[in-house]
């Protein structure tokens, strides 16, 4: 992807953050401090450079997309993380999410959806997990990668709605609690299958 001059796209960022992230209640200085120096341009095809900065996700091509900045924002300001985490990103099409996190964390890993739904991850014992995009099931292969009293961070899809989500791995089993009615894009590498019904 081309590199473009930061500074031309600097009064894109500041309204994303003014007008979006902090009037819809992310203010977390870390949150907006990682957005604003991290630009989305770099993360998407020349031909959706100029929308980079809409208030909704923006289409990468072949059912991918990069989420709307409100979800980035509230995502990782429900995910806190910290230099003692080691952190897994269930990318969703871009690696925008891991390059706003990488600073924040004394380690972090990247997989696609894909091979995350197929259980084909690096390592266990991640402290926070955080997936890019919605999910209708967390598969137990991704799940027994995270250490117990580790967190997580994801969408979640029921019925066609998408919801910001977290928990914790307590006694070996992941708890989630929906937090957010938000317009997550769908990762449907993680769709139930689905059976015959009479």
């Amino acid at each position: 992807m081309t590199q473009i001059d930061i500074s031309t796209t600097a009064p894109a960022r500041k309204a994303m953050i003014d007008s979006q992230l902090r009037t819809s209640g992310v203010n977390e200085e870390f949150v907006l401090a990682r957005m604003n120096a991290v630009p989305r341009e770099d993360f998407v095809p020349d031909e959706v450079k100029p929308v980079a900065y809409m208030d909704r996700a923006v289409p990468l091509g072949n059912g991918r997309f990069l989420s709307a900045p409100l979800v980035h924002g509230k995502l990782l300001a429900e995910a806190r993380p910290t230099a003692d985490d080691s952190v897994l990103v269930v990318e969703g099409g871009t690696a925008y999410l891991a390059e706003l996190a990488r600073p924040l964390v004394g380690s972090l890993d990247t997989v696609s959806a894909a091979d995350a739904a197929a259980g084909k991850v690096k390592r266990k014992n991640y402290t926070l997990m955080l997936i890019d995009g919605a999910v209708e099931t967390l598969p137990d292969s991704l799940t027994k990668r995270l250490a117990e009293d580790g967190r997580i961070v994801t969408g979640m899809v029921t019925r066609g709605v998408t919801r910001l989500a977290a928990g914790r791995k307590v006694g070996g089993q992941v708890a989630l609690q929906t937090l957010a009615e938000l317009g997550i894009p769908v990762l449907h590498d993680f769709d139930q299958l689905k059976g015959w019904s009479f």
